[in-house]
This record gives C-alpha cells, sequence and structure tokens, in this order.
C-alpha cells in the first residue's frame, strides 16, 4: 500500500493497526467489544480506506459488465446498489464486486488486492466497446456502517454514493440454499459509503465514532456474510458460500462460468459447504484462517475467517467437505490447542440439484 493512502485514523492513540489484507487501517481503538457493540447498534463507523474504488464510465458500461459477471445489471436503475461476481471458466470465483451505478458511471468497490489485477483484466476486455476504465482509490475512501452516520458522503451525477447490501434478501434471480427460518442476514443492515480522500484528516480529528475491523468482521461472520478476502482460495464456487443468493442471477444469459452455475444448481451438489461454528469459550485462543477443522481425526475443512462477538462468543465460518455430517460437534486444531465447534449450517449437505431429472427404465425392464 502506498504511503499516501495510509489512513490518518491510524494516528490516533488508541489504534492498533490491523495485518494481513487488512492492514493500513485500525483493528480497533482499545476497545474492540464495546466497538461492536456501538457498530451493531449504528451508532459507529468502519475506517476502511485500504479498500479500492474503480469506476467503468461509457455508454456501453452496464450491457458490457452484464456480458461476463454473474449478476445481471444491463438493467440496474442509478442508486441501486448490486453484488457480482467473475467466475473463470470452470465457475471458480475470481473477483467480487460490490457496485453502484450513477447514471454515468459505474463505481466498483473491491478489496484492495483486486484493484491491480481487476483494472488489468477489465482493459483487457474493453475490444470495441464504449468504456473507460479508471481506478479513483486515490480519490474517495469508503466508510463501513450499520446505521445511517453523519458523514461527508460523496454524490456523484447527483446520486449519493451509499452502498446498500443486498446480502439481507434474496436478489431477483438468486437462490438460497441456506434455510430461511432464522437467517441471521435480518439484522445486517450494512452499507458502504463513499468520502473524499480530503476528508479523512479532519474527520479523524472530529471524534467520529469509530470501531475497528475486527468489530466489522465479527458481525459479518454472525451474518454468514461471504468476503472474497476470507473465504473465497483458487477452488470457491459461489455455491459453497450460498453466494447466489446477493451475487448470481441464475436467470441471465451466458458468461464465463455460466455453464458451471447452471449444473451445480441443477444437476449436482457443490463438493464443499460454509457452516458457521459456535466455539468452545473455555479456550483462550480464537482460531486463524487456514486452521484445520477435524471430525474425530479426520480433517473435513479449513477455517476462513474468526472473531470473538460480543454476545455470541468466539465464532469462526470454515469450509468443510460437503459430507461432514451436519449433526457432528467438530474440532478445530488452532496450534497446540483442541477447540469444540458446534455447526451452524449454512449450507445444506443436500444444496444443488434443483433439478429433477426423470429416470428412464432399463432397457428390457417390465
Amino acid at each position: 500500500m502506498s504511503t499516501d493512502l495510509r489512513s490518518p485514523f491510524l494516528a490516533l492513540p488508541s489504534a492498533v493497526e490491523a495485518v494481513g489484507a487488512d492492514a493500513g487501517v485500525a483493528a480497533h481503538y482499545g476497545n474492540p467489544l464495546g466497538e461492536q457493540r456501538a457498530l451493531a447498534a449504528g451508532e459507529a463507523v468502519v475506517d476502511l480506506s485500504h479498500r479500492a474504488v474503480l469506476a467503468v464510465s461509457g455508454p456501453d458500461r452496464l450491457d458490457w459488465l452484464n456480458s461476463f459477471t454473474s449478476q445481471r445489471l444491463d438493467r440496474l436503475e442509478p442508486g441501486v446498489p448490486a453484488e457480482t461476481l467473475i467466475l473463470d471458466q470452470q465457475g471458480r470465483v475470481e473477483h467480487a464486486i460490490r457496485l453502484l451505478d450513477d447514471g454515468q458511471q459505474s463505481w466498483l468497490l473491491v478489496e484492495r488486492e483486486q484493484a491491480e489485477p481487476l483494472t488489468s483484466w477489465l482493459l483487457s476486455m474493453r475490444f470495441m466497446r464504449r468504456v473507460e476504465v479508471s481506478e479513483l482509490s486515490d480519490r474517495y475512501a469508503t466508510f463501513g456502517t450499520l446505521g445511517d452516520p453523519p458523514l461527508p458522503v460523496a454524490e456523484s451525477n447527483g446520486v449519493r454514493l451509499d452502498w446498500r447490501d443486498p446480502w439481507p434478501s434474496i436478489a431477483p434471480g438468486g437462490h438460497q440454499y441456506a434455510a430461511p427460518e432464522g437467517h441471521p442476514s435480518a439484522s445486517w443492515s450494512y452499507r458502504e459509503l463513499l468520502v473524499e480522500r480530503s476528508e479523512l484528516a479532519s474527520l479523524a480529528r472530529s471524534g467520529t465514532p469509530l470501531a475497528g475491523l475486527l468489530a466489522l468482521e465479527a458481525l459479518r461472520i454472525a451474518a454468514w456474510r461471504p468476503r472474497l478476502a476470507t473465504e473465497v482460495d483458487a477452488r470457491t464456487l459461489p455455491h459453497e458460500l450460498d453466494w447466489l443468493r446477493s451475487a448470481v442471477h441464475l436467470d441471465k444469459g451466458c458468461y464465463r462460468g455460466q455453464e458451471t452455475v447452471a449444473k451445480v444448481h441443477n444437476l449436482g451438489r457443490p463438493p464443499r459447504r460454509l457452516v458457521m461454528l459456535q466455539l468452545d469459550g473455555s479456550e483462550i485462543t480464537v482460531p486463524a484462517a487456514g486452521d484445520e477443522v477435524l471430525l474425530g481425526e479426520e480433517v473435513v475443512g479449513a477455517i476462513t475467517s474468526a472473531a470473538v462477538h460480543y454476545e455470541s462468543g468466539p465464532i469462526a465460518l470454515a469450509v468443510v467437505k460437503r459430507g461432514t455430517d451436519p449433526a457432528a460437534v467438530l474440532s478445530v486444531r488452532s496450534g497446540e490447542a483442541l477447540i469444540a465447534a458446534a455447526q451452524e449450517i449454512v449450507v445444506p449437505p443436500d444444496a444443488g440439484r434443483t433439478v429433477e431429472v426423470p429416470r428412464l427404465p432399463r432397457l428390457g425392464a417390465r
């Protein structure tokens, strides 16, 4: 990350910097659980100024984006938020994009490490289409919130740059594998707001109520909300994370990876599935991404995200083998510790195979 994109909020005396993909902003400001409560109540904002902001302009932009991503975007109205994925030929997730159009330009909110490869890939796909692609991360910073904070939110062409996460409901053309009863997304009123980067220094001095990345991650995990930087690896299919719910339109035209999406959903089963784990709170250790998930002695998956929730205690998201017994108590190997873990089923073992193919009678059968 370049020095000029390093957040001024890290200069606050209580700020503790995050690591890994979230380096450059604060993990917390001295009170992670208190910050989490304030964030859940809609009273705080999370500095996400390390994230990238891309822009696609030109009259062909929505048709063009629609042609190679998983969501239907050709009819997207100004100010209506969307989420879409770019898949490879085998249907595996390569990029996740949070998108807002202002009538003249599409705003793409992505993870920091996506900015360069995604920009290069988009530029390579222009051909004769009337589109322009640019990165605006040096001009705009992202804030996350579950409320409506008094931030100087930027506008473009009369549209407030306020992306509201579609996760709380099934998007048109989407599909949910998780059981509808008790789905935790109902309380996930998450938004991402764009602010002129020139405003950050004054916001850091103004006493804006802040929560760190730890608070946001704990609430995201509790909402079963997948994130590219954590839940996705080189093999991930969107079905495995229940991402058809918000980012895939099953009835749109052809795009790269669409055949696999349709085949797994209609005729097959995703080979892995997302679970949320309620971890034994008597252990001091919180697992790290990559820690093994076991059923008895067998390794059946790995932790993707873990946090301490202000109400539920230690929780985690993990991707496990599809056939893992959903009623079994699992365990997580974290260093020398073995932590008991009860499953909350996000994607059930019988997800997929929504089309029943009639069985033909065997030749010669009466």
